[in-house]
């Protein structure tokens, strides 16, 4: 008489890192940027957004590190972007919610400039610094989206919101974790539920541009310390350099 084997967690576990395995070798030699950028917590997330298919995941990732090449989100300073945050439309907050992820807090009804390209930097900017300010072993973030102000005069262009969406799908994949939308137009009552207390409620999110912009140089100092920005840029697979210059949002996404 045989006995199946019951399946365990353990058994889920040794799949997921055969996976990512899988995927290292199939995505070949990193080094510099990209062998810092594909952590195996980076792989996972990749292959959790492709349902665990290893060749639909390499391609995905290809097309990130080929995006992160030209694009080059990690050396977005603060002072390119801040003219955008003189509203704080968009910035991060303070603290850290209850599962140590790291809280981004959207306005979109002080939305304050009309340059496409200039919000999706900004946006793309604040991304990678609430990445850099995760706690340790977290790989996800929250959202908190204030609506009030918000009406279709002040909300970005149907266009560009399209094109961060496509950023956010194709090159920020399982980031969100999580997303409260406060006071939210009536188009969102089927969706809206009461605020959990995911936050602890004791924090303050007034917007203080100069400080955030304080705390923002002092992030760049930090991020540019990780990514090693004075050395040689995004070598990959086949150790041929690929540093263009940045190209249009709207032609990536095209």
């Amino acid at each position: 008489m045989f006995l199946r084997r019951k399946h365990t967690q353990k058994d889920d576990s040794e799949q997921r890192d055969a996976k990512v395995i899988e995927l290292r070798t199939a995505i070949g030699p990193l080094s510099g940027r990209c062998s810092l950028f594909c952590t195996d917590a980076c792989l996972m997330r990749y292959l959790e957004a492709r349902n665990w298919n290893v060749d639909k995941a390499r391609k995905m990732l290809e097309e990130t590190l080929k995006w992160r090449s030209t694009y080059k989100p990690e050396e977005i300073c603060w002072h390119e972007v801040a003219h955008e945050g003189e509203t704080g439309k968009v910035s991060r907050a303070s603290f850290h919610d209850r599962q140590g992820r790291t809280v981004l807090i959207l306005r979109p009804g002080m939305q304050n400039t009309t340059s496409a390209e200039n919000n999706i930097r900004h946006l793309v900017y604040l991304l990678e610094n609430a990445i850099i300010n995760l706690s340790e072993g977290q790989e996800q973030m929250s959202w908190l989206i204030d609506f009030t102000g918000f009406s279709l005069n002040t909300s970005v262009p149907i266009r560009t919101a399209r094109d961060i969406i496509y950023i956010l799908q194709s090159h920020y994949p399982e980031r969100l974790a999580i997303a409260f939308l406060y006071n939210p137009p009536r188009f969102f009552e089927a969706f809206y539920k009461n605020l959990p207390n995911e936050f602890g409620g004791n924090a303050t999110l007034k917007y203080d541009h100069e400080e955030f912009s304080r705390l923002m140089a002092q992030d760049d100092v930090k991020t540019a310390k990780f990514w090693g920005i004075d050395e040689k840029p995004y070598q990959i697979g086949n150790g041929h350099s690929v540093a263009p210059e940045p190209a249009p949002i709207s032609q990536q996404a095209g």
